[in-house]
């Protein structure tokens, strides 16, 4: 006998990642010339493209809605991946398939990391608790928290301006206008070192 799920009922089983973005993050994205740098004008120019994007609903603020519609929008799209034949429910063998890809695409994902020769440190991070995991979201909502200036539990598009160009500036290490890629990585390297010493135990 076919189980059929609805798309309500299939909500609760989904996983939804949270949406949560570090505003003015350096990399390779911000880099609209392509010559390795990333000036200040740079990266405002893509704290405005991910403002647009996290702003979901249109209202000039990025708040507790957005990352609902979001959410809701990330699951429709796995309802419809799963519902192969694109008739509303999902059956029992659909939900199967669907499980069976993606343990399928673990393994592949755990074979190249062993051909990588970095299966070692997968299996590190594995081993890592919801603690950390956690922790790791938490900080990155923290820094969504600092980005509210003015404690309304939003964020307009000013403050998410605001944020980025600070971010921007501390990555700046020399002052020059712009971010290297030897500055993200030292800046990569502090953050790194930041969030160990946090999720270090007490005494250590």
């Amino acid at each position: 006998m076919n189980k059929k799920f609805s798309l309500l009922t299939l909500g609760a089983a989904l996983i939804a990642v949270p949406v949560i973005a570090a505003p003015g993050a350096m990399g390779a994205k911000g880099d609209a010339d392509g010559n390795g740098m990333v000036t200040r004008a740079e990266a405002q120019a893509q704290a405005t493209q991910m403002f647009a994007k996290l702003d979901a609903n249109k209202d000039g603020k990025i708040d507790p809605a957005d990352r609902a519609a979001q959410q809701a929008e990330r699951q429709a799209k796995m309802f419809a991946a799963i519902d192969a034949d694109g008739n509303g429910s999902i059956t029992k063998a659909e939900w199967d398939k669907h499980g069976a890809d993606r343990a399928a695409k673990r393994a592949e994902r755990g074979d190249k990391r062993a051909d990588a020769g970095a299966l070692g440190e997968g299996k590190r991070h594995g081993m890592r608790g919801p603690g950390k995991r956690g922790g790791h979201h938490g900080m990155r909502g923290g820094m969504m928290a600092k980005a509210d200036t003015n404690g309304d539990k939003a964020i307009s598009q000013a403050e998410f301006q605001t944020a980025a160009l600070a971010r921007f500036d501390a990555s700046d290490a020399n002052k020059d206008g712009q971010v290297t890629a030897e500055e993200r990585k030292a800046q990569r390297g502090e953050w790194r070192a930041k969030r160990a010493a946090t999720a270090a135990p007490a005494g250590e």
